[in-house]
């Protein structure tokens, strides 16, 4: 006996078959490339290798809180883009430059390693620093920020650089006066010029102190009650302070070249973490961080690790400096 055979089922089913087909040759399409100066364009953010500039090590670190003030230069050619190039922080990365002279402020993308000199923080494109109002030299703050999508894509883009609140004359002389507290952070321009500050200062403390301690107008008026008396101690006082003075000057100018002869012999680097302007400032900051120590050369205490015989010993310390939050930290050679 035979069975009913549908003849409609296999043709139904090939039907179906084949819109599946299609179905899966669509999905397999290709997408659509991303614009190259999309959000994507921002990652991955690269930070680098240690490398070396004239003796100084620079180590990129990711610091999110980057805010630091230096001298700008600017690069070669006529790029319209506001863009430019750090030592440190990572590539691409978002700043505001803020010209120290005038205040104004703009936002910049770093997009290169450098400037290959030690004496300039950040390199500028032509359109920046035209944008900016500077020239190579100028006085900078360079802060790390996180704009919005909106800003980062007109950078990207090419166009201006956006513009933000000029920054106030209070918060510039702040800023001023840490550039140059921070100067001898650097390395010295010249060998005369590292030699004749610290001289220099101690010439200028000598020579300030007499006038202070020989200014006595109010004596005078004195003289009637007690003439003779009270002249007779005022000379007593006045003079004995300035020789003091002057002697404890030159036993500590006689024992800074010592001390930094035998710093030299011990280890050819150290690592220079920060200066200040006082003593107990120094101090404070050399209590938080082991094995720093502190000297004064010249105008500035400075606090120091080291010296230390190799540089793979001097950058473990720089390392420890910088985790420290002392982002300016660097490898000099001692002596």
């Amino acid at each position: 006996m035979r069975l009913p055979v549908n003849h409609s089922l296999p043709l139904a089913a090939l039907i179906l078959l084949g819109g599946c087909a299609i179905g899966g040759t669509a999905a397999r399409a290709p997408l659509a490339p991303p614009p190259a100066n999309g959000p994507a364009a921002d990652y991955p953010m690269i930070v680098g290798d240690p490398f070396t500039i004239d003796g100084t090590t620079y180590t990129p670190v990711d610091t999110l809180n980057y805010d630091s003030v230096g001298y700008a230069t600017v690069m070669d050619g006529s790029d319209p883009k506001a863009s430019g190039a750090h030592k440190t922080l990572p590539l691409p990365s978002y700043v505001e430059v803020t010209a120290l002279e005038t205040g104004r402020t703009i936002v910049v993308r770093l997009e290169k390693r450098g400037p290959m000199r030690n004496d300039s923080l950040v390199e500028l494109t032509t359109g920046a620093a035209t944008q900016l109002g500077i020239e190579a030299g100028a006085p900078v703050r360079v802060r790390r920020v996180n704009p919005p999508e909106s800003e980062r894509a007109v950078l990207r883009s090419g166009e201006p650089a956006p513009v933000r609140m000029d920054t106030p004359k209070a918060l510039l002389t702040v800023l001023s006066r840490k550039l140059s507290e921070q100067a001898p952070l650097g390395p010295p321009k010249t060998a005369a010029i590292a030699a004749v500050d610290p001289d220099k200062a101690a010439n200028d403390r000598e020579e300030a102190t007499p006038p202070k301690l020989s200014t006595l107008p109010e004596k005078p008026a004195i003289t009637p009650h007690k003439p003779a008396s009270p002249k007779a101690p005022d000379l007593a006082l006045a003079d004995p302070e300035p020789v003091s003075a002057k002697a404890d000057k030159k036993e500590k100018a006689k024992v800074t070249p010592a001390t930094a002869a035998a710093n030299a012999a011990k280890g050819a680097f150290v690592v220079q973490v920060a200066a200040f302007s006082t003593q107990e400032r120094a101090d404070s900051a050399a209590a938080g961080l082991s094995g720093a120590e502190i000297s004064k050369p010249g105008k500035y205490w400075l606090m120091r690790i080291g010296p230390f015989t190799t540089r793979k010993d001097a950058s473990a310390a720089l390392a420890k400096a910088r985790a420290a939050g002392y982002s300016d930290a660097r490898i000099q050679h001692a002596g």
